[in-house]
């Protein structure tokens, strides 16, 4: 300034750092894409999004994530609005501008102990469990944690019993009855009508362990899905065939998502709460329970209200399924 003072500058002076947009403000406006047009996501891969337009499977587009969406989590199932080329060329590639609400979220951690919740599947209205009766045998720890998912995540379950040429499914049908959910067999050498019949007109996700054939139902719901199938091991132990989750349409109507195979199902993003909500009356009994209680009965909880009113009403049999539930979300049951 040499020996001018600061009260002699003028705005020509002063010297304005551009930021790096240009001079132009930044505005925290965002555009309303109001030309957006909706689709449902069908599979996601390295961050690529292959949408079905108005939930036609004969539209197909691939999507990016919008920058404006940030790291908002877009999942098989969800309903999302596009913008951009959603022609389905080769070379075509739309965006992601909204993600609707949620009407059910199936999630699982990798265990009990881990903060981290993965959304598997979203906006499914049902969850098939699917258990061989042999080779490998039914893990009723593993069904009985997908079931407390379905319920703390909104989804109907329904238990699919596989191999039923190889084993009697009497004693898993009389274990679950109580829960009143479907319960659908399937053979080998059939054709799965039961289980079709279940599923047409709805978005069903299958969950299972591996070597349980839940691929080799897949490609007989929908023989051009041509899902890889692979033999059990001879320690009874599948190998993993399904690597992400793909949701696959149904020729009578729906659609079916397919998701990996899993050795374990962790329940640490799910309450006892969650689980006594779904069973109609307890939660309000629940709420006459000592602080603290684990609502399990026995040593545990011996002042447990569950009791009295199970007694009162005639539902000890719910009671017991409720129980065998939460000891399962607890971890006393081996999953």
């Amino acid at each position: 300034m040499g020996k001018r003072g600061w009260r002699d500058l003028d705005e020509s002076d002063v010297r304005v750092r551009p930021g790096r947009s240009g001079t132009r403000p930044r505005s925290k406006r965002r555009p309303k894409h109001e030309d957006a047009v909706e689709a449902m996501v069908l599979t996601v891969d390295r961050g690529r999004w292959t949408c079905a337009l108005d939930g036609d499977p004969e539209r197909l587009v691939i999507a990016m994530r919008a920058r404006e969406l940030g790291r908002t989590p877009v999942v098989v199932g969800d309903r999302v609005d596009l913008v951009g080329d959603v022609s389905g060329g080769p070379d075509a590639l739309a965006r992601i501008v909204r993600v609707a609400e949620r009407t059910s979220v199936l999630r699982r951690t990798a265990d009990d102990t881990d903060p981290y919740e993965r959304v598997v599947v979203a906006n499914a209205e049902q969850l098939v469990i699917v258990s061989a009766l042999a080779d490998p045998p039914p893990r009723p720890g593993f069904i009985n944690r997908c079931l407390v998912a379905a319920y703390a995540g909104g989804l109907t379950p329904v238990l699919c019993l596989t191999k039923a040429d190889l084993a009697e499914p009497g004693e898993w049908i009389e274990q679950y009855s109580s829960l009143e959910m479907p319960i659908v067999r399937t053979r080998e050498d059939e054709d799965p009508d039961d289980l079709r019949a279940v599923l047409t007109g709805r978005v069903s996700a299958l969950v299972g362990h591996s070597g349980v054939g839940k691929s080799t139902l897949v490609n007989r719901l929908v023989p051009a899905a041509e899902r890889a199938t692979a033999e059990v091991s001879g320690v009874g132990k599948g190998r993993h065939t399904s690597t992400s989750a793909l949701a696959l349409p149904l020729i009578e109507g729906g659609w079916v998502v397919d998701t990996p195979g899993i050795r374990s199902f962790g329940l640490a993003h799910v309450t006892a709460d969650d689980v006594i909500a779904v069973f109609e009356g307890f939660a309000e009994a629940a709420e006459e329970c000592p602080p603290n209680c684990g609502h399990l009965g026995g040593e545990d909880d011996p002042d447990c209200h569950l009791d009295v009113f199970a007694t009162e009403t005639g539902s000890t049999e719910r009671l017991n399924a409720l129980r065998h539930l939460l000891l399962s979300r607890a971890g006393y049951d081996e999953a």
